[in-house]
């Protein structure tokens, strides 16, 4: 393992890194096409895109701003990437028939609470900590932003740690970053919470 691969820095992602983002997530698009984009379109609309739809979309979000998540780069090469950010800006995380729903009502509109909602790892660079450490830049990245409240809605690990469900984040990296369960509407999926302020 080389330096690069010991010590991965992160950056928000801003408008100029969108060659970086376009070329982690390669010509698929990530996870069948999606972009990032399952928890910020309702399902018609995910019916109805196809994956250049999906990249317009992410690209445009890119774009107007703020950063809607973190990359991870091993030297100057992307290897992963994290969607963090008020619950806000991704609405479908909100939907009442989640496993994510806030627990008050109000959260949903607070710019104060925010959720880490998707990663996806480079093949080649998983196995290494990289979610662990995406998830620690994250916890910075919210508290530097104003966040009052970091939430994540994870699955507890499966046998296959490949499983793609596991685009939300395995249960063991929240425990260890001391976020802790504060709901469980579905086996396996913690509504996980960290206080970062009063």
């Amino acid at each position: 393992m080389n330096a690069a691969e010991e010590m991965p820095s992160f950056r928000p992602l801003m408008p100029e890194l969108w060659p970086q983002f376009e070329e982690l997530f390669g010509k698929q698009g990530a996870c069948y096409g999606c972009w990032c984009t399952h928890f910020r379109l309702p399902p018609a609309m995910r019916r109805e895109n196809d994956r250049q739809r999906n990249k317009d979309f992410i690209r445009e979000r890119i774009e107007a701003g703020p950063p809607p998540g973190i990359l991870a780069f091993e030297g100057e090469r992307p290897v992963g990437w994290m969607q963090i950010g008020p619950r806000a800006d991704v609405p479908e995380w909100n939907n009442s028939g989640r496993v994510s729903a806030p627990l008050m009502p109000g959260e949903a509109g607070d710019p104060a609470v925010w959720a880490i909602s998707c990663f996806f790892i480079r093949a080649n660079a998983r196995g290494r900590g990289l979610t662990h450490r995406l998830v620690s830049a994250g916890v910075e990245f919210a508290r530097g932003n104003g966040a009052r409240l970091l939430e994540a809605c994870p699955m507890d690990q499966s046998k296959d740690s490949r499983s793609i469900g596991l685009f939300v984040g395995s249960t063991r990296v929240f425990e260890k970053a001391g976020f802790e369960a504060v709901a469980r509407r579905k086996a396996g999926r913690p509504l996980m919470r960290l206080q970062l302020r009063g």
